[in-house]
C-alpha cells in the first residue's frame, strides 16, 4: 500500500501523508460482525483517571475478529478487504462454505477471491492457519497463539511477522521481530504470511487534529510542571531533571528499568532476549 502526499495548501497539509488504501475494496462493514464500542476517557469505574492522554476522538464500531481460527476443515473465500478503526492492520471478510462469515487480520498480498482454510491438513500458503508443529522450519508466520485455543497474541499489528527456527520436543522455536527467540507449544495456531499494511509506520500525521481524531489527548512535559505535579518540575527557567535518572510522574525511573516480572512463569520459554 502506497503513501499519498499532498500539496502544501495549508500549514497542516505541509508534510502530511496518508495511506493510499488501494487494497481496501469496500467502506461498509458486515453488520453481523460489528458491535458498539464505549469510550472510557482513561477513567475507571470510580471515575478516577488511571491512564493519561485518552479522550475524545471519532466514534468507532468494533469489528469482531476471529483470532482463534477454529473453523477447522471448512474452506472460505475472501469477500472483501476492509479498514478497521481499532487497529493499524486491515481486515478481510471470509465467507465460509457453510454460510458463516468471519473477519481475520488481512495478510500481505491476500486478494479477494482467494480460498483459505484452517486445520492441520491446510496447505502452506498465505492466509491459511495451522498448528505450529505442522508448519515447516523457515516459514514466516503471524497471529501466533501462546496458549492453545485462546487466540492469537503475537504479531497482530501491521507489517509484523515471526519466523520458525526449529523444534524441541513439544515446543516450536520462533524468532520475533524484536530479536527475541522463544518456545511456543506446537499445538498453538499460527497463520502463514506477514500482516499487511506495512506502510502504516511511514505515515506523517501532519497536524495535531489527526491524533485527536484517534482519541489521543495532548501530552505535557514534566519539566514545565510544578514540583508537586512532576519530579522534573520547578526551578527558575530551563533546568535539568535534578535526579540521577528521568522519572515518571509517580517517582519511578523512566529509562533503563526492566519491567518484566522475574517470577513470570513463561520466562523459562524465552531462549534469548530481544536486541537492545
Amino acid at each position: 500500500m502506497a503513501i499519498k502526499n499532498y500539496k502544501p495548501t495549508t500549514n497542516g497539509r505541509r508534510g502530511m501523508t496518508t495511506l493510499a488504501n488501494n487494497e481496501i475494496t469496500t467502506n461498509t462493514p458486515e453488520k453481523s460482525l460489528v458491535v458498539s464500542k464505549t469510550k472510557t476517557g482513561g477513567r475507571n469505574n470510580q471515575g478516577k483517571m488511571t491512564v493519561r492522554h485518552i479522550g475524545g476522538g471519532a466514534k468507532q464500531k468494533y469489528r469482531i475478529i476471529d483470532f482463534k481460527r477454529d473453523k477447522v476443515g471448512v474452506t472460505g473465500k475472501v469477500a472483501t478487504i476492509e479498514y478497521d478503526p481499532n487497529r493499524n492492520a486491515n481486515i478481510a471478510l471470509i465467507n465460509y462454505r457453510d454460510g458463516e462469515k468471519r473477519y481475520i487480520i488481512a495478510p500481505k498480498d491476500l486478494k479477494v477471491g482467494t480460498i483459505i482454510e484452517a486445520g492441520e491438513n491446510a496447505d502452506i500458503k498465505t492466509g491459511n492457519a495451522l498448528p505450529l508443529k505442522n508448519i515447516p522450519v523457515g516459514t514466516t508466520i503471524h497471529c501466533i497463539e501462546l496458549t492453545p485455543g485462546k487466540g492469537a497474541a503475537l504479531c497482530r499489528a501491521a507489517g509484523t511477522s515471526a519466523q520458525i527456527l526449529g523444534r524441541e520436543d513439544k515446543y516450536v522455536l520462533i524468532r520475533l521481530q524484536s530479536g527475541e527467540t522463544r518456545k511456543v507449544l506446537g499445538t498453538c495456531m499460527a497463520t502463514i504470511g506477514v500482516v499487511g499494511n506495512e506502510d502504516y509506520e511511514l505515515v506523517n500525521w501532519g497536524k495535531a487534529g489527526r491524533t485527536r481524531h484517534l482519541g489521543v489527548r495532548p501530552t505535557n512535559r514534566g519539566s514545565v510542571m510544578n514540583p508537586n505535579d512532576h519530579p522534573h518540575g520547578g526551578g527558575e527557567g530551563r533546568t535539568p531533571v535534578g535526579r540521577k535518572a528521568p522519572m515518571t510522574p509517580w517517582g519511578k525511573k523512566a529509562m533503563g528499568v526492566k519491567t518484566r516480572s522475574s517470577k513470570k512463569q513463561s520466562s523459562k520459554l524465552i531462549v534469548s532476549r530481544k536486541k537492545k
